[in-house]
């Protein structure tokens, strides 16, 4: 499990609580540990899109379960980010079809393009690239996964157009 010793301003207001209220609502009291995926979504969308050691024992906390219960979830899941990223994560699909249509050379492409390594953010806080295993569009290879969306059939030029799209501004992440 990789640890960030970022700083994180936790900040569980009335109206994340109340969405927090909610989703535990939907759980039988003995079994709120059964909303900690849909907690963990909801916290770390309000938190910079990212779950710092000590957000992660206040989502124990709220659940009444071990911090190792929900360290478990973030670490085995890579949809929850363990360190600050970029506001435009290109989280590149590295399985099977996207690999044997060249996705790990566009993932090289664009770390390249970025001045970054997979896994790192760039200095301005714009990008992080990271590879991850299998998004599901596997008639669609390469593919990346930007926020809610799919970017697919990627090329060299596409990746440029879509860097582009991100400086400017024109990326719609949900």
């Amino acid at each position: 499990m990789e640890i960030s010793h970022a700083k994180q301003v936790i900040n569980i207001d009335a109206k994340l609580t109340e969405r927090i209220n909610e989703l535990i609502s939907h759980y039988p009291e003995d079994k709120r540990k059964s909303a900690l995926l849909p907690v963990l979504h909801e916290v770390q969308d309000a938190h910079d899109n990212w779950l710092s050691i000590e957000l992660q024992d206040k989502v124990a906390e709220i659940l009444n379960i071990k911090p190792i219960e929900v360290y478990e979830v973030v670490s085995f899941y890579t949809m929850f980010n363990q360190k600050p990223i970029g506001k435009y994560m290109f989280e590149f699909c590295r399985t099977s079809c996207c690999a044997i249509r060249g996705a790990e050379n566009l993932m090289d492409y664009t770390c390249e393009k970025l001045g970054i390594k997979e896994g790192e953010t760039t200095p301005d806080g714009m990008f992080t690239v990271v590879g991850v295993e299998c998004l599901g569009a596997c008639g669609y290879a390469p593919m990346l996964q930007l926020g809610d969306y799919y970017r697919e059939n990627l090329t060299k030029e596409k990746v440029d157009a879509l860097i582009d799209e991100c400086r400017n501004g024109q990326v719609n992440l949900h």
